[in-house]
């Protein structure tokens, strides 16, 4: 089928099954157009939560259909690309978790929301990017364990007068922003803030105008007067931020900031995956209540 074909099949599809399609900022511009609601991976699971379709595309990696699933369980999940995985969520294990635990008993355990559900089952509670900072303060302990990004977790600890223990991970896609590019590109848009993620290193954030999380880049573009931007994250979110504002101008810091596995969701298996109602995304029940736990104190936190 043609992109039109694909477009007009998934459409009917979508009737048929009663379903729904969330894409988040990285897709790919084939995918974030037939979606129904793009955002982030927090965004998008709550969407999927109060959503009133019984099923529940979600084209992104595999730790977000999860959490979709933890919050959204009388819902069929699908994830039409199961190899979609996340290497930062990867580096955290559930063993290693308790190891630090026990190594520092009288610590809270934050994980980021990039982390499989057998970690989040670990943890005491949730956080993204966005809220990471509230939701440390929000502690009642003086150490924290944060797992499993050391740059979104140094971000914190520059912000913070806890004293944070981090996990040894990293986003290899943030990791080919580089200062040299940063300061590259504002060479030749000396106009253009600079927004970067805060899974870059921390030179890059130092050389930035605002550290944001993708919701945070977009509700910062629509305040400022700026006509062009530099946009330090995955490349996708330059095209969502098009969509958004047309008339302003956006530049990735790095063109090779590209996560191979946001892109591996395609037309053609949003549409088989709707004609199969497969990959279906279940999280085992044991491990869906506990995770489901350190979801709920997050939203508790963030919703006060």
């Amino acid at each position: 089928m043609n992109s039109e074909q694909l477009h007009e099949r998934i459409a009917a599809l979508k009737r048929e099954r009663d379903a729904v399609i969330l894409a988040h900022n990285y897709q790919l511009p084939e995918v974030q157009s037939v979606a129904d609601h793009l955002g982030d991976s927090l965004d998008l699971s709550r969407t999927a939560a109060s959503s009133p379709h019984r099923v529940i595309v979600f084209c992104g990696v595999h730790f977000m259909a999860e959490t979709a699933n933890l919050l959204a369980p009388d819902k069929v999940v699908l994830l039409p690309e199961p190899a979609s995985g996340c290497p930062l969520a990867d580096m955290v294990t559930p063993a290693g978790v308790r190891g630090l635990r026990a190594a520092h008993p009288d610590a809270a355990v934050v994980g980021y929301i990039n982390t499989p559900a057998a970690v989040k089952a670990e943890l005491d509670i949730v956080c993204t990017s966005a809220n990471a900072l509230q939701v440390v303060e929000s502690l009642s302990q003086d150490e924290v364990i944060f797992v499993p990004d050391k740059y979104l977790g140094g971000y914190v600890a520059r912000r913070t007068a806890k004293r944070i223990i981090p996990w040894n991970g990293y986003c290899p896609t943030h990791m080919h922003i580089r200062l040299e590019d940063v300061t590259a590109v504002r060479r030749m848009h000396p106009d253009a803030p600079v927004m970067v993620h805060p899974e870059c290193t921390f030179d890059v954030q130092d050389a930035a105008d605002v550290v944001l999380g993708t919701g945070g880049m977009i509700a910062y573009v629509r305040t400022s007067s700026a006509r062009t931007f530099i946009v330090g994250t995955e490349v996708g979110m330059c095209h969502r931020l098009k969509t958004l504002f047309p008339d302003r101008e956006f530049v990735p810091a790095a063109t090779g900031a590209v996560c191979p596995n946001m892109k591996r969701n395609t037309l053609a298996k949003i549409a088989c995956s709707l004609e199969n109602l497969q990959p279906r995304i279940v999280v085992d029940e044991a491990l869906r209540s506990r995770a489901h736990a350190a979801l709920t104190r997050m939203l508790a936190v963030t919703e006060r």
